[in-house]
């Protein structure tokens, strides 16, 4: 049996995908001693109560059932401060992770690996989706000093010492993948192909994808407020350029007078968006909100969150 394995799955309505979910995972480690946290993300379906009749019927599962929707990544935050296994497999509750490849990924934990960490060598959603995801991974990888895999997921398994760091930082917007590069250690990439979501609805919105994004950049790197400074200094250069071909007679005053000034308008909303991004998340920081805010454990300590808010 060997050591415990801890199994997160954050989940937000996903009732059509939940015995499916059980079933295969019961299999994948019918030769692991494990427990399976089911993070509820404020869900508006019958997955909590599914989840509780879970629980009673198999210990091994658990409950942790938010106060309302705080997204993908804070869910993900709250399984792994309540995960007590040597090792801890992060998956989606869509499916689209397959759960039978946990036990592979357990094998190269055991051989070493402090993080092994899914990368998906092909995807089945739509092109939009895919050449945005391609885009964003290979922005991110030029503009942060931390390097981050290209095309990268969630799914993953780390260490126990891992998921203690990452716990412990506590950012008010936790981006996993960048916390897991963040910390080191021996990270072994594995490959797999992700399966399609085949019942239930998506709840990644494109202002979601907009955020993760963001999170992933910001949090990050400073590179952005330096892009920024160095468009104001081209903007300075060519102005100068400008004012020269207007004395020279070469332009018309008035329409280089206009270009000049929408041209600085909108570098102007730009560097205050990017400047606003920067203290906005700052303020959230200072104001230690916690992450997420529990409603209801079943199969675990109601206390240990409260114990680690305590300890900070």
């Amino acid at each position: 049996m060997g050591e415990l394995v801890s199994v997160v799955v954050p989940v937000c309505n996903e009732e059509a995908n939940l015995p499916e979910l059980r079933a295969r995972l019961v299999a994948a480690l019918a030769d692991h001693e494990f427990e399976c946290i089911l993070v509820d993300d404020g869900s508006t379906d019958a997955t909590p109560v599914i989840i509780r009749d879970f629980a009673r019927e198999d210990p091994r599962f658990k409950l942790v059932s938010l106060s309302r929707n705080f997204g993908h990544q804070a869910a993900i935050f709250a399984g792994l401060t309540f995960a007590r296994g040597a090792c801890v497999a992060v998956m989606d509750g869509d499916l689209q992770d397959p759960p039978e490849l946990i036990r592979e990924m357990v094998r190269v934990w055991r051989k070493g690996a402090e993080v092994v960490y899914g990368v998906r060598a092909a995807r089945s959603e739509g092109w939009f989706t895919r050449a945005a995801a391609a885009t964003f991974y290979r922005v991110q990888t030029r503009l942060s000093k931390t390097t981050m895999p290209l095309d990268s997921a969630d799914f993953a398994v780390m260490d126990r010492r891992v998921v203690d760091l990452i716990v412990a930082i506590r950012e008010r917007h936790p981006y996993l993948r960048g916390l897991r590069s963040w910390v080191g250690f021996r990270q072994v990439a594995f490959p797999y192909e992700r399966d399609r979501r085949r019942k239930g609805r998506a709840t990644y919105t494109v202002w979601r994808l907009l955020d993760l994004a963001v999170s992933g950049i910001v949090s990050f790197s400073v590179i952005p407020l330096r892009l920024v400074a160095l468009a104001g200094a081209t903007i300075s250069a060519l102005s100068l350029a400008a004012g020269l071909v207007v004395l020279l007679g070469q332009m018309p005053v008035l329409a280089g007078v206009v270009a000049a000034l929408a041209f600085c308008f909108g570098l102007q909303l730009l560097v205050i968006g990017m400047l606003g991004e920067y203290v906005g998340r700052v303020l959230e920081e200072v104001q230690n909100r916690p992450i997420f805010v529990v409603d209801e454990v079943v199969g675990l300590d109601p206390t240990r969150v409260a114990r680690d808010r305590a300890a900070e």
